[in-house]
């Protein structure tokens, strides 16, 4: 018998962001030929071909990652190594982590600010390595604003990056900068020599662990946790415990000619199937600023972010749930006060919820209508829809990490006290990885 039995095959599909091409060349990951075996229908996505679906409705490929799990490429996101004596200090001049705190096979989702507007640029996932370097996980919609962001500001004054021309990227995907004794460089890594895939979905571990070295053990691997393994065969993967699906996961690095035969490999398990000018305290992510760079002021953004911490801000992000039946509220539907009428806001994304059996979407209103539970309208074809402002995140996410101290502490004590008590190590929420049986 199966340790893992589900229901169907592996599930493969991309949904981060609203597909938009950065270059005239659309590209094509190193599974490109794998979709197309296994039935993805490809489209253009982020400036790669990528798939949009597979055999299965999206809905039941949503379904299938919330009960078991599923396989992810994200290769066209932009993957980066900062090496250097001063890699932590380089990059608090950019984002909002406090990086020189974080702990060694750590990682903390952060934020690129605009220094003038306080503006959020791009979000990012930053892992301080047990190496010398810090790997970086960027948004593909976003790669080559980032790109030239780090290397501007890697390479010249504020002044020089006022007048950068766009085509700084002649000087190569490695540059050393120098000045003023600062010994920092960057790698960007080519998605043609490093893949990166994403297991997602509550069998997740189960399913990983049969395929990694016997060294390591996923139950001592807690969300944003990360480090290097070998997974089906191949040394020196990076692991980490995330993802942006809501169930427990994890985003393997893994180098593209190998990645064809990992990805077939959990396929053979049952189981697996533009500049925002938003703010962190509009946007409701002032949790990725640390008490300490707060304290400090000094990140960027400091003085815009702040202030607005401390007047409030004139608007925020909501979760709309429609009220009625019919087809979802899309991104860029005006939303409207139902008592006079009034524009409020606006929708940024909609779409209808395969686990709630409701069509749900995310939104900027004015401050006063961001109460939960707040009626409000939404222009659709000429027709107002009625939605309610609710509480995000919509479905409880499930991921694997340490409770506290004081759990542990308490297992102590049970055990001196009365040693025929046996329990369990906890996770938060208490839910561990399911194992079909």
């Amino acid at each position: 018998m199966s340790l893992f039995k589900l229901n169907c095959k592996p599930t493969f599909f991309k949904l981060r962001l609203p597909a938009r091409s950065y270059s005239n060349d659309v590209k094509k990951t190193k599974l490109h030929e794998f979709h197309v075996r296994h039935g993805g229908k490809m489209v253009p996505f982020a400036g790669y071909m990528m798939p949009v679906k597979y055999a299965d409705s999206i809905a039941s490929s949503h379904l299938h990652t919330r009960r078991q799990c599923s396989l992810f490429d994200v290769s066209h996101m932009l993957q980066t190594k900062i090496h250097g004596k001063h890699r932590e200090q380089f990059m608090e001049q950019i984002c909002v982590t406090d990086v020189q705190n974080l702990g060694t096979g750590k990682s903390a989702l952060s934020l690129f600010i605009d220094d003038q507007t306080g503006g959020i640029l791009d979000d990012l996932i930053i892992t301080k390595t047990n190496g010398d370097y810090l790997y970086m996980v960027t948004n593909a919609g976003c790669k080559e604003q980032d790109m030239r962001m780090l290397t501007e500001q890697l390479l010249f004054s504020c002044d020089q990056r006022r007048q950068s021309p766009y085509h700084v990227f002649s000087l190569g995907f490695q540059s050393i900068f120098k000045s003023n004794g600062q010994d920092v460089s960057l790698e960007f890594l080519d998605s043609d020599e490093q893949s990166l895939l994403a297991l997602q979905g509550p069998s997740s571990a189960g399913v990983l662990q049969l395929v990694v070295d016997k060294s390591t053990d996923l139950s001592g691997l807690y969300f944003m946790d990360s480090t290097t393994a070998t997974v089906c065969g191949v040394p020196d993967c990076r692991v980490t415990r995330c993802g942006y699906t809501g169930e427990d996961g994890f985003e393997i690095s893994v180098p593209s000619d190998r990645v064809e035969a990992i990805a077939e490999s959990f396929v053979a398990h049952d189981d697996v199937g533009s500049r925002i000018d938003t703010t962190p305290v509009e946007a409701a992510l002032m949790w990725t600023i640390s008490r300490k760079r707060r304290d400090e002021r000094r990140f960027p953004g400091a003085s815009v972010i702040l202030k607005q911490l401390s007047d409030g801000a004139r608007r925020k992000r909501v979760g709309l749930v429609q009220k009625a039946h019919g087809a979802p509220v899309r991104g860029g539907a005006v939303l409207f006060n139902p008592v006079n009428g009034e524009k409020i806001g606006s929708v940024t994304s909609g779409c209808p919820s395969p686990t709630l059996s409701q069509n749900i979407g995310m939104g900027y209103v004015d401050s006063r209508f961001a109460k939960n539970g707040t009626d409000i309208l939404a222009e659709v074809r000429g027709q107002k829809i009625p939605l309610v402002i609710t509480k995000m995140p919509f479905f409880t996410a499930v991921m694997f990490q340490f409770i506290d101290f004081v759990f542990k502490s308490f297992n102590h004590m049970v055990h001196f006290f009365s040693p025929p008590v046996i329990f369990l190590k906890y996770v938060s929420p208490i839910k561990l990885p399911r194992l079909g049986f």
